[in-house]
């Protein structure tokens, strides 16, 4: 069902809190509230995602080599097992796409 052209939206009420707002949300279309052809991706420049901190178990010499690797680029061993897990799912990803 799609709005007409020109036609003026309904007026945007004041929320006192998040809670109140959602409940709006959740039983209204913002079709009739936001003219949805108008709008514009937004840029995040400073967005960073979400982490999780995980605990794995490696075999000591694993570890051991890993830091050595990370020492002689001088970046943190975690930040270097990042790159190389970062590295190898995309790897298989594009392995798994041909």
């Amino acid at each position: 069902m799609s709005k007409l052209p020109g036609k003026s939206k309904k007026n945007i009420p004041v929320f006192s809190n998040e809670d109140e707002e959602r409940r709006f949300w959740a039983k209204r279309d913002t079709s009739d509230y936001f003219d949805w052809a108008r709008a514009t991706q937004p840029t995040l420049p400073n967005l960073k995602p979400s982490t999780m901190s995980i605990s794995i178990r490696l075999p000591v010499a694993m570890l051991e080599d890993l830091k050595v690797l990370a020492n002689k680029q001088d970046v943190p061993y975690q930040s270097l097992m990042k790159l190389y897990l970062a590295e190898r799912i995309d790897r298989e990803r594009t392995r798994k796409a041909s």
